[in-house]
C-alpha cells in the first residue's frame, strides 16, 4: 500500500510538472504573438508616418518649387518691361539727338537760298518770345489738329518758367531753338561777350530742360540781325559765329511784331503781302499779348495749303 501511494505520488508530481511545462509553453506562445502584433502595428504606424511625412514634404518642396518657378517668371516678366522700357528710353534719346542735332554750318542761316530751285514750296512756322501761359497752349493745339511741326525761338526766362511747356514742344514733335535768356536789346550796345552769355546762358535752360542730346545752336536774334545805318550788327554775328551757333531771320511774317493784337484781317493782308518766295520762314509770336495771332493761325495754315505749301521745321 505504501508503495502504491508513493507510485501515485510520482505520477502526480510527474503530470503536475508537465502540466506546469505547458502552461510555460502556451505563455511563450501567446507572449510571442503579442509582440509579433505589437511589432507589426510599429511597424504600420511607422510606415504611415514614414508616408505622411513624405506626402507633406513632397507638397512642401513642390509648393517652393511653384513659388520659386513663379518669383523667377515675375523677375523674367519685370526685366522684360525693364529691358523694354530701356529700349523705349535709348529709342527717344537717340530721336532726340537726332532731331536737336544740326548738319549747318555756324553763322548766318537762310533757307530761302539753300533751298531755290528745288520746286519745291515750303513754309517754316516760327514762333519767337514764348512760351507764355495762355497761347502756347493754344498755338500748340492748333499746330496739332492740323498735324504740323513748327519752330519755337524760346526766350530762356520765359522756358524756365514754363518747363512744361517746353517738354510739351518737344513731345509733339517740335523743334525749339534759342532767342537769348533775357531778349535784352542793350547787348547790341555793349561787348558782344556779353551777347554770347546771353545766349549761352539760354542754351543751358534749354538743354537742362530737353536734356544732355540738345545740341541744336539754331538762334534767333532779338529783332533779327539785321544791321541798320544806326546799329552795326557785325561784331555780334561774328560773335554768335565763333561760339559755333546758325542764326536765321525770316522773310515772311503776318506783322504781329508791330503791335498788341493786332487785327487778324491785318495779320492776313501782311502774309499774303510777303509771301512770295518758294521758300518762306514766317516770323509770329506765341507771347502773352499775342491773342489775335492764335486766332489767326488757322488763316494762316488754311492759305498756305491753298497755295501748296508743305510745312518743314528748322534744324
Amino acid at each position: 500500500m505504501c508503495h502504491v501511494d508513493i507510485v501515485l505520488l510520482r505520477h502526480c508530481l510527474i503530470w503536475g510538472g508537465e502540466i506546469s511545462i505547458m502552461n510555460k509553453y502556451e505563455y511563450r506562445i501567446k507572449k510571442n504573438k503579442i509582440i509579433r502584433r505589437r511589432n507589426r502595428i510599429i511597424v504600420v504606424l511607422f510606415t504611415m508616418m514614414v508616408f505622411f511625412w513624405g506626402f507633406y514634404m513632397g507638397n512642401k518642396l513642390a509648393s517652393q518649387k511653384n513659388t520659386l518657378l513663379s518669383d523667377s517668371n515675375k523677375t523674367s516678366k519685370e526685366d522684360k518691361k525693364l529691358s523694354a522700357a530701356q529700349l523705349k528710353q535709348a529709342k527717344e534719346k537717340e530721336e532726340l539727338k537726332k532731331r536737336f542735332t544740326t548738319s549747318q554750318s555756324a553763322g548766318e542761316y537762310k533757307p530761302w537760298e539753300i533751298n531755290k530751285g528745288s520746286g519745291k514750296k515750303i513754309a517754316y512756322l516760327t514762333f519767337d518770345d514764348g512760351p507764355s501761359s495762355n497761347n502756347t497752349p493754344e498755338v500748340l493745339r492748333i499746330l496739332k489738329e492740323h498735324n504740323i511741326k513748327a519752330t519755337f525761338f524760346l526766350i530762356g526766362e520765359n522756358a524756365e518758367e514754363h518747363k512744361d511747356l517746353v517738354e510739351q514742344e518737344v513731345k509733339e514733335g517740335h523743334i525749339v531753338a534759342n532767342h537769348t535768356y533775357s531778349h535784352s536789346l542793350k547787348y547790341y550796345r555793349e561787348d558782344p561777350a556779353l551777347f554770347v552769355e546771353d545766349i549761352n546762358k539760354c542754351d543751358s535752360v534749354i538743354k537742362s530742360i530737353v536734356g544732355q542730346e540738345y545740341n541744336l545752336k539754331l538762334l534767333r536774334f532779338p529783332g533779327g540781325s539785321f544791321s541798320t545805318p544806326r546799329l552795326n550788327m557785325q561784331p555780334y554775328k561774328d560773335a554768335a559765329t565763333t561760339s559755333g551757333y546758325h542764326f536765321v531771320n525770316w522773310n515772311d511774317m503776318t506783322g504781329d511784331a508791330e503791335g498788341g493784337n493786332l487785327p487778324v484781317s491785318t495779320l492776313m493782308n501782311n502774309l499774303r503781302k510777303y509771301t512770295t518766295d518758294n521758300t518762306v520762314v514766317i516770323l509770329m509770336h506765341d507771347a502773352a499779348a499775342k491773342t489775335t495771332t492764335v486766332q489767326a493761325l488757322p488763316e494762316v495754315i488754311q492759305y498756305l495749303q491753298n497755295n501748296g505749301y508743305t510745312f518743314e521745321t528748322l534744324g
